[in-house]
């Protein structure tokens, strides 16, 4: 480590902002799976990019077909999962964009580490508070099932702990409000952090 030396570039992030028309930053989703954490990045995104802001999505099942394929669901593994994924979500906020993750990310100090990493000012946390039971019961990927059965371990939710975010910047409740009400909610919220120029 003690050769290397960053490089300073003569285009750097308030250079690609001030291009872009507005600042960047980081919006984690964090929830249990099944929470609708994805459903409402997605929908996020899109209302976003149909104001021209720029934004890029990184989503658990797709890192882990990519960048983190050779990591497991071991405590080590899962911590080297989020702490890569808050190393590329700081990149691409130097980029200019704003960046829409969504990692079920359970534990507090896995959260405090991924703020450090991409800095307090640049992270805002949403968390998508949702019921287990109501998770359960979509079972979208039939992953409840199988932790049920003994067919997967260490799942966040039955056999692994989930710490709910004691202050996140907002909290949406997709079993008593429908996406469209938590989107506008969570629009409302970055729209004076974009500082939109353009």
């Amino acid at each position: 480590m003690n050769n290397i030396v960053s490089h300073k570039f003569q285009v750097d992030r308030a250079n690609r902002n001030k291009l872009k028309g507005h600042k960047s930053f980081v919006l984690w989703f964090t929830g249990l799976s099944g929470s609708g954490k994805s459903t409402l990045a997605n929908m996020v995104e899109k209302r976003l990019y149909d104001i021209g802001i720029h934004t890029f999505s990184l989503d658990g099942d797709n890192i882990r077909g990519g960048l983190n394929k050779n990591l497991g669901f071991s405590r080590e593994d899962r911590e080297e999962n989020l702490r890569r994924i808050a190393e590329v979500a700081k990149l691409f906020v130097d980029s200019g964009n704003v960046v829409i993750a969504s990692f079920i990310s359970p534990l507090a100090s896995d959260r405090n580490f991924i703020r450090e990493i991409i800095g307090e000012k640049d992270f805002l946390e949403v968390y998508v508070n949702t019921p287990l039971e109501v998770c359960e019961s979509r079972d979208v990927k039939g992953l409840y099932k199988k932790a049920r059965s003994g067919e997967i371990t260490n799942f966040t939710g039955i056999d692994a702990p989930y710490e709910p975010p004691i202050n996140p910047s907002i909290e949406v409740k997709t079993n008593i409000e429908d996406a469209e009400e938590s989107v506008s909610r969570i629009i409302s919220l970055i729209k004076s952090k974009l500082e939109i120029t353009k």
